[in-house]
């Protein structure tokens, strides 16, 4: 365990990480091309919806949650103006627009409703049927709207042959074959609200040493996201925000993003391997910002395999609770609605990990 200690678990870990890296690469672009024709094209029919421009650097619209899992956000145009609503009424309709005798449950953590009215300027497609009950913007409706244009797209764009739509509802999901093998990809529409920062997300509470006072106004002028995920609520959304902590993560020196990748190269081929893994990248990055923000200082991310392995204690205790807090929003508990099964045996492969990490590497 000592030699371990000093130096193999970094050179075991990591030595995996750029052919992934360059095997993920390779994959989005593939899929942002693939993207690029089919939201041209979705654009063209429905001007609310923007196209994603191909980059041949970054993509800030498409996040990996796993090598065959990934995120695309769709940004909507012709809301301006956003502004948070004066006050709160609850209301659930059926999609065709009655409303429903009995309420349902409150939105919660990140979730909230959205009306047409919350913005200063609005194109008056947003007031039409199809997506507008009494002048909310409805998740559902819109959703409905978008798979159309998306089953549409991939007509017109001659994509049948690689491009097929997955019967998953609310959300729409699309699997497309790469050379590199089969990818599902969840396609968001996002409302982009860069110019405000979230009442429900009441962060930092208090002064931290990480990130700094000025990381955190910086951060916060990135605003925020409303994503159409489910039939009544918004989801929040702070890709750009995580994004910009993510870029900084070792401008003293440290070893934080090493760590992420070995954790994110263990969950890939150890401890959840698969399609849709019940703990993603994107649950692995909210721990290392808990973990940053409670380890502040330089000194505590100079040795990889003690930095490591206090993120692996942290991912444990997270797992075993079924408790992982939102980093901005501390009321979202990411992992409510994960599954027991997956969760418990997830939680038995990290302590076996923790007890021998020697052992248990790929």
């Amino acid at each position: 365990m000592k030699s371990l200690m000093e130096g193999n678990l970094e050179d075991c870990l990591l030595n995996k990480v750029d052919l992934r890296r360059q095997w993920i690469s390779q994959m989005v672009e593939e899929v942002q091309k693939i993207v690029h024709h089919l939201t041209t094209e979705i654009s063209y029919q429905d001007i609310r919806f923007q196209a994603i421009l191909y980059s041949d650097t970054y993509n800030e619209n498409i996040k990996v949650l796993a090598p065959t899992q990934l995120l695309i956000t769709v940004p909507m145009r012709g809301l301006a103006g956003y502004r948070e609503a004066r006050q709160q009424r609850w209301r659930y309709y059926t999609l065709q627009g009655a409303r429903l005798p009995c309420p349902l449950r409150d939105p919660e953590g990140l979730q909230q409703w959205l009306e047409v009215e919350q913005f200063l300027k609005s194109l008056w497609q947003w007031h039409e049927a199809d997506v507008n009950i009494d002048g909310d913007i409805v998740p559902a409706k819109v959703l409905q709207v978008f798979r159309k244009l998306v089953e549409n797209a991939i007509e017109t764009c001659h994509l049948s042959g690689k491009v097929s739509m997955l019967m998953d509802r609310p959300a729409v999901r699309v699997a497309v074959e790469t050379s590199t093998g089969r990818v599902e990809l969840e396609l968001t529409p996002s409302v982009e609200i860069p110019t405000a920062w979230s009442k429900k997300a009441r962060w930092p509470l208090c002064l931290k040493r990480w990130p700094s006072a000025e990381r955190v106004q910086c951060i916060k002028s990135f605003g925020f996201s409303l994503l159409a995920c489910s039939n009544y609520h918004w989801q929040l959304s702070f890709l750009r925000a995580e994004r910009v902590l993510l870029e900084q993560l070792d401008e003293d020196g440290g070893c934080r993003r090493k760590c992420l990748q070995a954790m994110r190269q263990m969950k890939e081929d150890v401890w959840c391997p698969g399609k849709r893994p019940v703990i993603t990248s994107y649950h692995l990055q909210t721990v290392l910002f808990w973990t940053c923000e409670k380890y502040p200082h330089p000194k505590d991310w100079r040795v990889f395999s003690r930095a490591f392995l206090r993120l692996v204690r942290k991912l444990h205790k997270c797992v075993s609770q079924r408790f992982l807090k939102h980093y901005f929003v501390r009321k979202s508990n990411l992992l409510r609605y994960a599954n027991s099964g997956e969760l418990g045996a997830l939680a038995q492969k990290l302590a076996s990990f923790l007890k021998n990490p020697q052992s248990s590497l790929p």
